[in-house]
């Protein structure tokens, strides 16, 4: 048989290092810190101060934004007046973002308001500066300057949705322009971002794809990620020494049928490129309206590759050897299709 010595627990001056000098009344209270000494601490001129319900910072003057943070945690966090009776919480919405080092957010001295995500079955209210969102999914956490923040995409979706039911866009508080740098800048290459379809996935999640306004932007967003991935395809399709397929161009039968637009298209080998195609529909409906494009063309004997923006930056030369593979193959027993468009630019 084996069993584990149990551990101490971090002395109040470690936790107190680790947690930038805020601590709940249970973490006081497992450390032998009575009530009454805390309550005295928390006088006026003590060298406490209660931050929120049951959560103390120890020491005198103004909370530092971080600390702000580590309070509104804390009290989300706790259960019980047991030490480990705490529970999962996360920091979402705007002090996310302010964490994550957003540029077209308010700086996190600015961030007033912290949004705290906690399960759904949590019994527990707003407190000061606290906004309590519950959430029937299971917690995702990143450790963010050592506090557990919600994922970008969470948190960006949180953010919109907390504009969205305070008005800040009717009001004028929330611009256009800062909706699409938020949304830009949760998907740029850098440490902490999120890949476009999680954002989708997360705002679906929000009901925030019928907001008009967060349509319009997201719509802009995926428009210059999907013309920035059809660039490249191209710039590849020049050094292969290929022919440079059409652009957009509409496909018809001799009668007239509509049969699909796709990204790209080599007419004398049928031919179609698809690039992030799933990323251009944020509703079921335009999804099954490409998906079926796409079937249409396949039926009719033209070749559909499929290619992805994040496969392209990484496998650019496997992606180079596909595009060459498919126009030397082409389609089979195409059916002959009446084909409007122009050359890529470059022809």
């Amino acid at each position: 048989m084996s069993y584990q010595i149990p551990q101490q627990p971090a002395s109040l001056e470690e936790l107190a290092r680790l947690q930038q000098n805020v601590v709940t009344a249970s973490q006081l209270r497992a450390r032998g810190v009575p009530a009454r000494q805390v309550s005295e601490h928390c006088r006026s001129g003590g060298p406490w101060q209660r931050l929120l319900p049951r959560v103390y910072l120890l020491q005198d003057g103004a909370p530092t934004p971080e600390q702000r943070m580590w309070a509104a945690l804390l009290y989300a966090a706790q259960n019980g007046r047991a030490e480990g009776g705490r529970e999962g919480a996360v920091i979402t919405g705007a002090a996310a973002l302010a964490l994550y080092g957003f540029v077209s957010m308010p700086r996190l001295p600015a961030v007033r308001g912290v949004e705290v995500l906690v399960p759904r079955q949590r019994r527990l209210r707003d407190a000061g500066q606290v906004r309590i969102r519950r959430t029937e999914r299971q917690l995702e956490a990143r450790s963010v300057h050592g506090l557990a923040v919600a994922p970008v995409a969470r948190a960006v979706a949180d953010a919109i949705r907390e504009w969205t039911e305070q008005g800040a866009f009717e009001s004028g508080q929330v611009g256009p322009g800062l909706l699409r740098a938020v949304l830009r800048e949760a998907v740029t290459e850098r440490a902490g971002r999120c890949p476009v379809p999680d954002l989708l996935v997360e705002l679906a999640a929000a009901e925030l794809l019928a907001e008009p306004r967060v349509r319009a932007a997201l719509d802009e967003l995926l428009a210059g990620q999907r013309d920035s991935a059809l660039a490249r395809v191209v710039e590849l399709v020049v050094e292969l020494g290929l022919p440079l397929p059409l652009t957009g161009p509409e496909l018809r039968m001799r009668g007239g049928t509509y049969i699909a637009v796709p990204d790209l298209y080599w007419p004398e080998a049928a031919v179609a490129v698809e690039v992030d195609s799933e990323l251009r529909c944020v509703s079921e409906g335009e999804a099954a309206w490409v998906r079926g494009g796409q079937h249409r063309m396949e039926y009719l004997g033209v070749r559909v590759l499929h290619l992805g923006s994040s496969r392209l930056a990484a496998e650019r030369e496997a992606v180079g050897d596909e595009l060459a593979q498919a126009y030397e193959t082409g389609g089979e027993d195409v059916v002959e299709l009446v084909v409007t468009g122009r050359r890529a630019e470059g022809s």
